[in-house]
């Protein structure tokens, strides 16, 4: 077995082996950097503390004055406009958000709020790769020569993409309508036998009358995306995430992989969480009116003890061009959740609506006649 090295906490996102010197890479579902060279296995001394929250009042309050922060420099994409760091001695490569050539000129530096935890890769590439071959056999109605056009797994990067949480409690006033249901007998007037005949039923009414009240709610975890460049249609879909196996922000966990920079800072996110947070609220107002139905009419939140956290997530995502289009797929490098873009083959389409609408018309004139 290849002796097993503790590294203490290092603000170099890129570490060298104890051993032989070389650049060490994080293996996903491990505590360990690896060694490519020696096979020497360096151990991540993992902190227990808790993960941070920051007050979001004192924060907005104080402009970042009590927030650590980082240096970090970045390459934008000018074809989709992604922020993402690079590996150095690297001077092009492939935009993992849309595929276009990414040339190093002019990286830039900017100071950002230092992510205060992340969850760690567990998927690997290999493992990435062969559930995103799998989802694509999976696909309806994709084009038969689909899967040639996808096949390199060299372009599949492991980011992690930022995201806020935000934990809040929220007391709401409200006025509405509770609406009770009541039985009640009325008459009807039918034709039996060509006359006219008066009969009687059972229908169903609802009673409605004034309410006015307020509800309180906890809410732990809100979970924002940061970023820009992917679309939530997809990245929620990616949910969820074991956020309870948080762990302290590292740079060694970086290693190997790229990060991106938030597009969305903290305020934009929160008014994101509010928005996540109001059917919940409206649930537990419609819960407190009670009866068979319910009507809201004013509702007003007030948010307290509002604090939120950085955090890194991991995702394996690719791009692959197929008719000069391209589509994008993301795997959760957690779960190994399959998402993302594709083409349809409208011939495919085509043909299984005329052959639906053959058989459909071949039952029609088998039961005419």
């Amino acid at each position: 077995m290849e002796e097993e090295t503790k590294l203490s906490t290092t603000n170099q996102a890129e570490v060298t082996c104890k051993q032989c010197a070389a650049k060490l890479t994080f293996a996903p579902g491990t505590t360990l950097l690896k060694c490519e060279y020696c096979g020497a296995e360096n151990l991540i001394e993992t902190k227990n503390d808790a993960v941070q929250e920051i007050d979001f009042e004192k924060f907005i309050n104080e402009q970042f004055a009590s927030v650590q922060k980082q240096e970090i420099s970045t390459v934008r994409c000018e074809g989709c406009g992604a922020q993402t760091t690079f590996d150095k001695n690297v001077v092009s490569d492939f935009c993992p958000f849309c595929g276009s050539v990414l040339v190093v000129k002019d990286p830039t530096t900017q100071s950002v709020v230092k992510p205060s935890s992340l969850l760690p890769f567990k998927v690997d590439t290999n493992k990435a790769f062969l559930q995103f071959q799998t989802w694509l056999k999976k696909l309806w109605f994709a084009p038969s020569d689909l899967k040639k056009f996808a096949t390199q797994q060299e372009k599949l990067k492991g980011m992690y993409i930022p995201y806020w949480t935000y934990d809040s409690k929220t007391y709401t006033k409200y006025t509405g309508e509770r609406g009770d249901d009541y039985q009640a007998t009325e008459s009807y007037t039918t034709t039996e036998n060509g006359h006219s005949v008066t009969k009687t039923r059972t229908v169903t009414k609802t009673r409605w009358h004034s309410v006015s009240g307020s509800v309180n709610n906890v809410f732990d975890d809100i979970l924002v995306l940061a970023s820009k460049s992917l679309p939530k249609k997809y990245t929620e879909k990616l949910e969820p995430w074991d956020l309870d196996q948080l762990v302290n922000y590292d740079e060694k966990f970086l290693s190997g992989f790229r990060t991106e920079t938030y597009q969305v800072d903290m305020k934009e996110g929160f008014v994101e969480a509010k928005l996540k947070m109001e059917p919940i609220i409206k649930q537990t107002i419609c819960k407190n009116i009670g009866g068979d139905h319910q009507r809201i009419s004013t509702k007003s939140t007030t948010y307290n003890n509002v604090t939120f956290k950085h955090v890194l997530l991991p995702v394996w995502i690719s791009a692959y061009k197929y008719n000069s289009k391209v589509y994008r797929f993301l795997v959760n490098g957690r779960t190994g959740e399959v998402q993302g873009e594709r083409p349809w083959s409208w011939i495919k389409i085509t043909l299984t609506i005329v052959i639906v609408a053959a058989v459909i018309g071949g039952i029609i004139w088998y039961f005419n006649r």
